[in-house]
């Protein structure tokens, strides 16, 4: 029996990206931006057994000891009904560096899809390093993965109302 195919990755659209990407790097020139959204590689497994999808940097980073860094990634997700998509760091560097998502796991819905920023999965990690360490990687590196989880409803789950929106929307 194979695994089940349960979502497809793909770009945002240019604009999308633009404007995300200039709310984080306002001073970038856009011809920069179109290079890094034209260089954004779609997320991947390494190995036929391997279970997370590998996101990839669409710039290089330094973020030392204590810092956080906010990327947008380029990338949205559809994905079947009754799955979700779970992004965790890579793990060795979470090993090497305590490299944490800032929200410690990061839960991509189904119907985040369809949200006005088309879905745009953006992550915000920290160093937090005990000793005076510095991630530093370079653009194509994978840095964090994700895996897709079923998931259950309970018996007496009624819930109708439609997401519109990441962070906080649905409170």
């Amino acid at each position: 029996m194979g695994q089940a195919r349960v979502g497809h990755f793909e770009k945002v659209s240019y604009a999308q990206f633009e404007k995300d990407w200039m709310k984080q790097f306002p001073d970038d020139p856009a011809e920069k931006i179109r290079g890094i959204y034209d260089g954004i590689k779609l997320p991947r497994r390494a190995t036929s057994a391997s279970a997370g999808y590998d996101f990839y940097l669409p710039v290089p980073v330094r973020v030392a000891a204590g810092e956080t860094m906010l990327i947008p990634t380029g990338i949205r997700v559809s994905i079947d009904p009754a799955w979700v998509l779970c992004c965790f760091p890579r793990s060795g560097l979470g090993f090497k560096f305590r490299m944490q998502l800032d929200n410690t796991v990061g839960v991509i819905d189904a119907d985040y899809y369809g949200s006005d920023n088309e879905g745009h999965i953006h992550t915000k990690f920290t160093c937090d390093a005990r000793q005076d360490k510095v991630i530093e990687l370079e653009a194509g590196d994978a840095f964090m993965q994700a895996i897709f989880l079923p998931y259950g409803l309970t018996d007496d789950d009624d819930v109708t109302d439609v997401r519109n929106g990441g962070f906080g929307s649905t409170d």
